[in-house]
Formats: structure tokens, C-alpha cells, sequence
């Protein structure tokens, strides 16, 4: 069995999480610790989809289009707010998967979980949900809400070179990002997948 399978994510995600530690290797310079959540937070859950494709471990993130508000433009993975109907945070992850990709969830398999992370500017408190599906997904995207699919290997996020530090969109100080192709990963999104990285490193990947 090689490291990057889903049995070994599986079990890298029972371990201990490096919750903040992992957050704050890609955070502005100066970050120190965990933003409290306003009482008037609201709650949502992005999906960190893993999947086959070409024999290799890949997940999906996706380029926002420019008039959705908040965080628009970004490189986000799949998710959205809580609505009523939502069982729960999971319920939620998969929703707004099948909505702005596409795609059946039904045979989405949890791997587990990682640290809930608060977001400021939006004032959302986002469940990170690890997900896998045994055959490459077929991808109709939202084109009102995804403007680019991004399928990435996940080698690549085990990959040093792929962590950087530079400038961002708009300017400001430098800060770290994931270069994915011609895109810079950074915020809330380089923070979940810092952690899911560690994680697997922790337990071993290489």
C-alpha cells in the first residue's frame, strides 16, 4: 500500500490534527493565534474531494467567479453556508459540492475531519470535511458561482516547492501560498489544506 491511498488519509485524520500550527504557516505575517468568532458568526462547510484520476490521488478546487461577493476570484474548495435543511456540517459539504460541481455525492465516503476555522471577513465558521469517491467524478460546474475547475494531484501539496512566499493579488505584504499551476492558493483555503498536508506528512506520506 503506498501513502497517498485512502486508508492511510483515513488514518492520518484520526490522529492528533496540528490545528492551529497548520493554520498559521500560511497565515499573514504577525498572526499569532485564532481569531474568536463574532456571536453572529454563521456556519459553513467546504469539501476537500479526493478521487482517482490517471491511477493517481487528485482533489478539486475551484476558481470563484468575480460578482459572488466575499472571497470572489479566489481559489476556494467547494463549499458554502449552512442552510436549515442541513442535517449537519457534512450535509452541508456535500450539498454545496453537488450544486457548484455538478457532481452525485451519493457514494462520497467520509474520511474524516479537520480543525474548524474562522474567517473574519466573512464572519463564517467553516467545517473542513475530507471526502473520497473511488472513480474520477464527472464535473458539470455551476458556471454562476465556479469561473475554473482546478484538479490537482495531491503529490503535489506533499510537493516543498509547491509551498511559497510572495505577494499577493492586490498587493500587501508577502505571504505564504500553494502555487498550483498559474494560481496562488492562499487564505482560509491554503490554511485547510496546510493542515490536511501536515496531517499526512505526520502520518508518514511522503
Amino acid at each position: 500500500m503506498t501513502a497517498l491511498e485512502p486508508d492511510f488519509i483515513r488514518r492520518a485524520l484520526r490522529g492528533p490534527l496540528p490545528g492551529l500550527a497548520a493554520h498559521l504557516r500560511m497565515s499573514l505575517p504577525g498572526r499569532a493565534h485564532a481569531p474568536l468568532p463574532r456571536p453572529d458568526a454563521r456556519e459553513a462547510s467546504v469539501l476537500l474531494l479526493i478521487y482517482p484520476r490517471q491511477a493517481t490521488l487528485h482533489f478539486v478546487l475551484t476558481q470563484r467567479t468575480e460578482w459572488l461577493g466575499h472571497h470572489s476570484g479566489q481559489i476556494s474548495l467547494p463549499g458554502g453556508r449552512r442552510e436549515p435543511g442541513d442535517a449537519d456540517v457534512i450535509a452541508t459539504a456535500l450539498r454545496e459540492a453537488r450544486e457548484e460541481l455538478g457532481i452525485a455525492t451519493e457514494q462520497v465516503e467520509l474520511l474524516g475531519r479537520l480543525t474548524t476555522l474562522y474567517i473574519p471577513p466573512s464572519n463564517f465558521v467553516v467545517h473542513p470535511v475530507v471526502g473520497y469517491v473511488a472513480a474520477q467524478p464527472v464535473f458539470h460546474p455551476n458556471a454562476r458561482e465556479v469561473a475554473e475547475l482546478i484538479e490537482v494531484p495531491l503529490a503535489l501539496l506533499l510537493d516543498p516547492a509547491t509551498r511559497q512566499l510572495g505577494p499577493l493579488p492586490g498587493g500587501g505584504p508577502n505571504a505564504p501560498f500553494y502555487r498550483i499551476g498559474k494560481h496562488a492558493v492562499w487564505g482560509a483555503t491554503a490554511m485547510v489544506l496546510s493542515e490536511f498536508e501536515m496531517a499526512l506528512r505526520n502520518a508518514g506520506a511522503e
